[in-house]
């Protein structure tokens, strides 16, 4: 018979889990968020960032090298 709470052999531990993903709420992985800044990995100029616009399509515009989000 299974258990109703989602624990038992080989379930890990409950329903919810210890999921660790930031997704829209923040840090540093595509759908971020709206705010925050894109930054050049290469010299460290810094780009507002903009809604819809993943940092890494965006080059930078002091040295040319793809933008990553801070």
């Amino acid at each position: 018979m299974p258990f109703r709470n989602g624990t038992g052999p080989g379930r890990g531990g409950g329903r919810g889990g210890q999921g660790g993903g930031l997704g829209r709420m923040g840090g540093n992985r595509p759908g971020a968020g709206a705010g925050g800044n894109c930054v050049c990995p290469n010299c460290g100029a810094k780009v507002s960032h903009q809604r819809g616009v993943p940092c890494y399509s965006l080059t930078c515009p002091q040295c040319g090298t793809k933008m990553i989000r801070e």
